[in-house]
C-alpha cells in the first residue's frame, strides 16, 4: 500500500501552501461559468482562514487569478459561500 501525497495548492491571498482539500476553490468553468469546489478550468484558492478570505484586496486578488471581470453580484454570492465555510468551521472548534 502506497500512501498518497497531498495535492498541494497555495493560497491567493496569503501565498501559503495547502492541501487541496482544505482551500475554497473558485472556478472559471467553460460551461458552468464562475462555480465554487467545483469544476473544471482556471482556479483560484482561498484558505479557510479569516485574515483571508475578508482581504481588502481579495476580489482583485480573484480576478486576476481567473484572468477575468467579475460582476458584484459574483461577490455577493462568494460572501455567502465564505459566511458558510466559516459556520461550518466555526462548529467544529
Amino acid at each position: 500500500m502506497t500512501l498518497q501525497t497531498p495535492v498541494m495548492r497555495m493560497c491567493i491571498s496569503c501565498r501559503k501552501p495547502y492541501d487541496r482539500k482544505n482551500l475554497i476553490k473558485i472556478t472559471k468553468d467553460q460551461k458552468q461559468g464562475i462555480v465554487f469546489q467545483k469544476g473544471m478550468g482556471r482556479s483560484a484558492y482561498i484558505c479557510k482562514s479569516k485574515k483571508c478570505y475578508l482581504d481588502s484586496k481579495i476580489k482583485k486578488k480573484i480576478q486576476k487569478a481567473l484572468k477575468t471581470n467579475l460582476n458584484p453580484e459574483f461577490f455577493d454570492i462568494f460572501e455567502k459561500e465564505i459566511a458558510s465555510y466559516n459556520d461550518y468551521s466555526n462548529k467544529g472548534i
